[in-house]
């Protein structure tokens, strides 16, 4: 009798980059083949969920004795659950919605969690020269990309008073787990970085119960350890940043650690022939003008990803490239050309996992 590997078509994981939600769900995992002659494929399941705004999707490959979907969907949803009650900017009554509101200087008093996120978005902020910067949540608002329904873009006035509510340097963190603001209005929105944290959190949690094989993905970052059902690397898809159509572009084969993407070609809008992206300029108050399309980030922390793709984003090609060679970070840009063509580049650190589909 002659056995053969069962191939299958839908064996690469899309990232949908600034879109934020799954893109293709018949992964490797939900696949059925044979290894051998009579030699099963390691166990395994995958489950797809809603949370954060978004959705998600685990794959768990060789599950411990013990751990089911059930088991293991509930452990995830708690755990988001719980990151949304601290992080949300949507919930009045998240964590973060009433440091929000704090009004004043004195310190406030944050859970680990929030507080783990706040040093690492600062970092990613001091680092960056503040290109990613927190405190941009009320011009991200204003432009109509935040919890309020969009009405018209904001006049160049209004644009420069809610600048002087932004800046990263009016954060302090305090050696006791809580922050203060230098100004009563600054307003901090963490969703450049909280999906990160949320991936990383629930891949924690699931090793938490022995589980050492899985891919998480949460609104389109994703983070992996161990072999997919194959054996094999995980194969992550980065998609060509197309605003109508879905294209795979690259394939990057990760066998741990995370991978983010940020783009400007679903989260935008149109007035009067004008292009908004939802990526705004902490320098300028405007939302980004540049040809860098997408960018996509591998790195041991799926929030550390987040955090520095959403600053390559603000930054631009040239300076986005510049800054990844000086941090040692593997990166990719896709930087848009004339008549729909784009340009790749990556760094020396990312060229090691890329590959063509």
């Amino acid at each position: 009798m002659r056995c053969e590997m069962a191939q299958h078509p839908g064996d690469v994981i899309k990232i949908a980059g600034v879109a934020r939600f799954l893109l293709l769900t018949s992964l490797a995992a939900t696949g059925i083949g044979l290894l051998s002659c009579g030699q099963s494929r390691p166990a395994r399941f995958t489950f797809t969920g809603e949370a954060l705004g978004s959705f998600y999707t685990i794959t768990i490959v060789a599950p411990p004795p013990g751990v089911d979907a059930e088991q293991a969907r509930r452990i995830v949803d708690e755990t988001l659950d719980e990151i949304n009650r601290l992080m949300s900017t949507y919930q009045a009554d998240s964590e973060l919605s009433r440091f929000n509101r704090h009004a004043d200087a004195t310190p406030f008093s944050l859970s680990p969690s929030t507080y783990k996120v706040f040093q690492m978005a600062l970092r990613i902020a001091e680092e960056s020269g503040g290109a990613f910067d927190i405190t941009v949540g009320p011009l991200v608002n204003a432009w109509g990309f935040g919890p309020e329904a969009f009405l018209q873009p904001p006049e160049e006035a209004v644009i420069e008073a809610l600048r002087a509510r932004v800046g990263y340097q009016k954060l302090t963190l305090h050696p006791d787990g809580a922050v203060s603001k230098s100004h009563p209005e600054v307003y901090c929105d963490l969703s450049g970085i909280a999906k990160g944290y949320a991936t990383d959190a629930v891949a924690a949690a699931l090793e938490s119960i022995g589980v050492s094989s899985y891919m998480v993905e949460v609104g389109g970052e994703i983070r992996v350890a161990g072999a997919n059902p194959d054996g094999a690397p995980w194969r992550l898809g980065i998609e060509r940043p197309l605003p109508d159509t879905r294209q795979l572009h690259t394939v990057a084969l990760l066998e741990s650690g995370a991978l983010a993407t940020s783009g400007d070609y679903r989260n935008m809008y149109e007035v009067d022939g004008r292009r908004f992206s939802h990526t705004i300029d902490p320098q300028t108050g405007y939302p980004v003008q540049h040809t860098l399309a997408s960018v996509s980030v591998i790195h041991e922390s799926c929030a550390m990803a987040d955090g520095y793709a959403t600053a390559l984003m603000a930054m631009g090609p040239e300076k986005a490239h510049a800054f990844a060679d000086e941090h040692g970070l593997a990166v990719m840009l896709i930087i848009a050309g004339e008549d729909d063509t784009y340009e790749t580049v990556t760094t020396d650190a990312f060229a090691a996992y890329k590959r063509r589909p």
